[in-house]
């Protein structure tokens, strides 16, 4: 964090969502207005989908920052992007997560994966000057349920023309997602009849990291939603699958390079029970706001 930065304050951060269910499967958006004129910094946890930053500035004030590359302006966050940082004199932003198997038709398949578990690629970069429109369109409309209709008119478009990921892979993603993690790549791979060695690859190229990989982060991202929402330690080990709550703090330390009582406090996590209430545990009455 440089010295002009600070934590953001969510307390001065309004939260909007769509008041209806989106029409593009498997996404979900949410805005964010800051009305403090003054630069902040984020530390982003990883999340078991793509994530579209979108700066509504039109000015690049959006600054994000990823194994030590620096960008402006509107910027897709692959999975697992390592030490990812937003902020910046950020006033509106709109953030669109994205089922991995959508965001692979929606920015490309390649927009996943730049031969490492995560990219962070620049938004112009993978849509041209498609970006430049959607971003104006986003700061004309009127409201923020007119900027989410426009959003999904969008990502429906260009879902129904993208590529498509390999049924295969697709069913092996939700059947990661759907047991929370809690499953073996042999057993996927017998499932959908290839070679783990093979769906390995295949998994890795479109999703832009392998089955075992993502099996991890879905299992880690049930724990850290659980451990923000106050459960102890240990129960969040045992009820999400890890050996023993050594093994919880071993995977928070290398998906966070933080311990699991700083997960619990993260900024990120705090306000995703607002943001995204449908994907959080429910929260205790002491847990953490």
């Amino acid at each position: 964090m440089r010295p002009t930065e600070a934590p953001l304050d969510w307390t001065r951060v309004d939260v909007v969502v769509p008041r209806a269910p989106l029409r593009t499967p498997g996404a979900a958006m949410a805005g964010f207005r800051h009305g403090v004129s003054a630069p902040v910094d984020i530390a982003m946890v990883a999340h078991p989908a793509v994530t579209l930053l979108v700066d509504l500035s039109g000015e690049g004030e959006l600054v994000h920052r990823a194994r030590d590359r620096h960008g402006r302006g509107s910027v897709v966050v692959g999975l697992l992007p390592g030490d990812f940082r937003a902020g910046g004199l950020v006033g509106e932003c709109l953030q669109i997560r994205l089922e991995p198997v959508v965001a692979a038709s929606v920015f490309g398949v390649s927009a996943g994966s730049d031969g490492s578990d995560g990219a962070v690629v620049s938004l112009a970069d993978v849509w041209g000057c498609e970006a430049e429109r959607f971003e104006e369109g986003l700061r004309a409309a009127g409201s923020w349920e007119e900027r989410f209709a426009l959003a999904a008119d969008v990502l429906g478009r260009r879902l129904g023309a993208g590529p498509r990921v390999d049924p295969e892979v697709a069913h092996a993603w939700r059947r990661t997602f759907g047991r929370r993690g809690r499953v073996r790549v042999d057993g996927l791979a017998d499932e959908v009849g290839w070679s783990r060695k093979r769906l390995s690859a295949r998994f890795r190229s479109q999703l832009g990291v392998t089955p075992k990989r993502a099996a991890r982060l879905v299992r880690f991202d049930r724990a850290a939603r659980l451990l923000a929402a106050g459960h102890a330690a240990a129960d969040v080990a045992a009820g999400s699958g890890y050996a023993d709550q050594s093994h919880l703090h071993r995977e928070v330390r290398e998906f966070t390079g933080l311990t699991p009582s700083a997960v619990a406090v993260a900024p990120w996590l705090a306000i995703d029970d607002v943001a995204w209430p449908a994907s959080s545990p429910a929260r205790r009455p002491t847990g953490r706001a």
